[in-house]
């Protein structure tokens, strides 16, 4: 039987301690809420970010905040956007930002949730001490009003964890650039989020797909997912810019996306990006540090658009649950897991993310 008295989960105590294997207490299921059994949960570059302290969150901390699991139990009928009951056995994802309020500014007014200074976030600012809420563990503890999503039947879970993350943060930029059929789209970063936009931009009627990164394997990862066209960092960026012009009648890319986190990224997409075209920065979820740009020559002049991108929604969960099922089989999102490991090998996962030896790493309890 799964349901136990206690859980095995990952836990990272503090800033650049070791990670710590540890069981925790299951929860008492209130009405509305459920257990899952963790099948999936991935490793992304913000884990590496909260294991370096680069965010305030509440230390210890279960990470894992994209993940997939079979529903064990449930406390009273819990439904899913379509109506049907969510039973036990079904397999489902679900939006890791919760207790958005819908009563404050951003909430209603601005229509900006993701900004909501009441959400919280599963596997970042939930402490351990509250429960297993993090993925990295053999359960997560589903509380009342998290939003699930079922996965069809012809969704294997293995395809949508590969897209995980990156794949719901580059629906949420691609939306922001609106792109049109026949366009140019460069991509700056090509790590789990800057594929997915490669992919995404595919499907959305780019003409050229314009991939910008490191290293080699995955800018062929990339020609995979839909780039027409790679450019290495081996290249000076005076270079990248001169042949991106040359691709696109010297105009430069109607559309860039910074998905690398680096930033001298923002200040080369907004030379990138042709005159009034746009801009969305979605790569910087941590303080990276600064950099120097010019409004007059790289904005005004240029008569740009600049969006900056942060978090997600539940309608970014419920379409990429979608897209996956539609598209897996052309897009090979199942395929950028390069590695798997279970709760024992969770720093050994954790390293191989943080020195890009695997494009997308996941945690199979």
């Amino acid at each position: 039987m799964f349901r136990r008295a206690s859980y095995a989960a990952v836990v990272m105590p503090a800033p650049n301690e070791p990670l710590e294997l540890r069981e925790l207490v299951a929860p008492e299921l209130e009405p509305g809420a459920a257990l899952l059994q963790t099948l999936y949960s991935e490793v992304c570059g913000t884990d590496v970010h909260l294991h370096h302290g680069r965010l305030d969150v509440p230390f210890p901390i279960i990470p894992g905040h994209v993940s997939v699991g079979a529903v064990a139990a449930t406390r009273g009928t819990l439904r899913d956007t379509e109506g049907e009951v969510i039973r036990e056995g079904d397999v489902v994802t679900f939006l890791d930002v919760h207790e958005t309020c819908n009563a404050c500014y951003h909430c209603l007014v601005a229509r900006q949730p993701t900004r909501c200074p009441s959400r919280r976030v599963y596997g970042i600012t939930y402490s351990a001490n509250d429960g297993l809420l993090g993925g990295w563990a053999e359960a997560i503890w589903m509380k009342p009003g998290v939003k699930m999503v079922r996965l069809p039947d012809e969704l294997a879970p293995e395809t949508f964890i590969g897209g995980g993350c990156g794949l719901v943060t580059a629906l949420h930029a691609v939306d922001m650039a609106e792109i049109r059929l026949g366009e140019s789209v460069a991509v700056l970063g090509v790590g789990p989020v800057g594929q997915s936009i490669i992919a995404l931009a595919a499907l959305s009627g780019a003409a050229d797909v314009i991939a910008v990164g490191a290293p080699n394997d995955r800018l062929a990862f990339a020609r995979r997912m839909g780039a027409t066209r790679t450019l290495g960092l081996d290249l000076t960026s005076e270079d990248r810019l001169a042949d991106i012009r040359a691709a696109t009648g010297g105009r430069g890319a109607d559309v860039v996306i910074e998905a690398s986190g680096s930033p001298d990224a923002v200040s080369q997409a907004l030379d990138i990006v042709r005159d009034g075209g746009r801009v969305i920065i979605c790569g910087h979820y941590t303080d990276n540090g600064p950099v120097e740009i010019h409004p007059h020559w790289q904005i005004n002049r240029k008569h740009v658009e600049i969006h900056g991108c942060w978090g997600s929604q539940y309608h970014h969960f419920h379409r990429a649950v979608q897209l996956a099922t539609r598209f897996g089989d052309r897009v090979p999102w199942r395929e950028m897991v390069s590695g798997r490991y279970d709760l024992a090998h969770a720093a050994d996962a954790l390293a191989a993310v943080e020195s890009r030896e695997a494009i997308k790493a996941i945690i199979a309890p």
